[in-house]
């Protein structure tokens, strides 16, 4: 069935919610969430501050949907690289190619990656929308993850109550998911992350290595664990 087309008024507000979002992440590239301004964006657009309210209802919603649409865009990334490799393929070898797509992503466009995964925005709280694209991005290194053997932990220990305080998030996740999995996802996700941000940030800049060993190092003793 053929949709209903699109009027010149709704194809205008889609083209000025785009340019602006644009021009939102230049801002974020130069200066950080600080440098994003709806009265300078629509400065440079030639129209209002006040009028650009009429696309966004605020600063923090356009914020928003930039953050979903980098969530959105490095979850699709992961998808592509979970669905090339598939089934057949070892799972350590699925999990080396997802964590090598994560750090790809992040130094492409480092002021997305921070936006996600960086310093907190000081008095911005992300909406329930954004929990499930966050979560989308996890699932294939959980998938992969879930392919291999891994131990519950023993009753009592620390371990145990860890994964029983994230059973709530696993069974939201995906009901099938076993808590021990997703405990080992979780420290995937703390161990890279602590690097890519580290190396986006410069922290290894005069250290005098190639942080792409160091990433690749742990990824060995991820899997070696």
């Amino acid at each position: 069935m053929v949709g209903q087309p699109v009027s010149r008024r709704e194809r205008y507000r889609a083209e000025t919610r785009e340019e602006a979002k644009g021009i939102a992440l230049r801002q974020l590239a130069e200066g950080g969430t600080g440098a994003v301004s709806l009265n300078a964006i629509g400065k440079e657009m030639g129209i209002t501050g006040p009028a650009l309210y009429r696309y966004f209802a605020s600063r923090d919603a356009l914020l928003t949907e930039i953050i979903i649409d980098a969530y959105s865009d490095l979850a699709a990334a992961t998808e592509v690289v979970a669905a090339r490799q598939g089934d057949d393929v070892a799972p350590q070898e699925r999990l080396r190619a997802l964590a090598e797509v994560i750090r790809a992503w992040a130094l492409t466009q480092p002021h997305r990656y921070l936006l996600l995964y960086g310093t907190p925005v000081p008095g911005y709280v992300a909406p329930d929308d954004t929990v499930p694209l966050a979560r989308r991005v996890l699932v294939p290194f959980l998938d992969a993850l879930s392919a291999l053997p891994v131990m519950g932990a023993i009753p009592g220990s620390r371990l145990a109550v860890l994964e029983a305080q994230l059973a709530t998030w696993v069974r939201a996740t995906d009901p099938h998911m076993v808590g021990p999995v997703f405990r080992r996802g979780l420290v995937w996700w703390t161990r890279l992350h602590g690097l890519i941000s580290l190396e986006v940030e410069g922290h290894f800049a005069s250290m005098g290595f190639d942080p792409a060993l160091l990433y690749d190092t742990e990824i060995d003793a991820l899997l070696d664990g």
